[in-house]
């Protein structure tokens, strides 16, 4: 089992700049895929970012140039920079591991209000 607590989350301003920060615990030797997602009131919960194990990355168009995923596997911790912040980005944003065992692993989420 695989425990996630997101942080870094909060009000910014058009144009202005976050760090979101994704703690793992647990059974973290088993994680193969970690996630961000976001999620708005009334839409789908939507994949933003993914990091492999192997530290290939890949974003939703919506963010690409913008947000950066990274890992620092010492401090068993994802981030996410997320800079020229829109309105647009303004969701609660989750992240997610998966281990080899396909089981997946969701933080509480964390809110990110983007103001114009």
């Amino acid at each position: 089992q695989v425990q996630l607590v997101e942080s870094g989350g909060g009000l910014a301003q058009a144009g202005g700049s976050l760090r979101l920060s994704c703690a793992a615990s647990g059974n973290i030797f088993s994680i193969n895929v970690e996630a961000w997602y976001r999620q708005s009131p009334g839409k789908q919960r939507e994949l933003v970012a993914v990091i492999g194990r192997n530290g290939n990355t890949n974003y939703a168009d919506s963010v690409k140039g913008r947000f950066t995923i990274s890992r620092d596997n010492a401090k068993n911790t994802v981030y996410l920079q997320m800079n020229s912040l829109k309105p647009e980005d303004t969701a609660v944003y989750f992240c997610n591991a998966v281990t080899r065992s396909a089981s997946s692993s969701w933080g509480q989420g964390t809110q990110v209000t983007v103001s114009s």
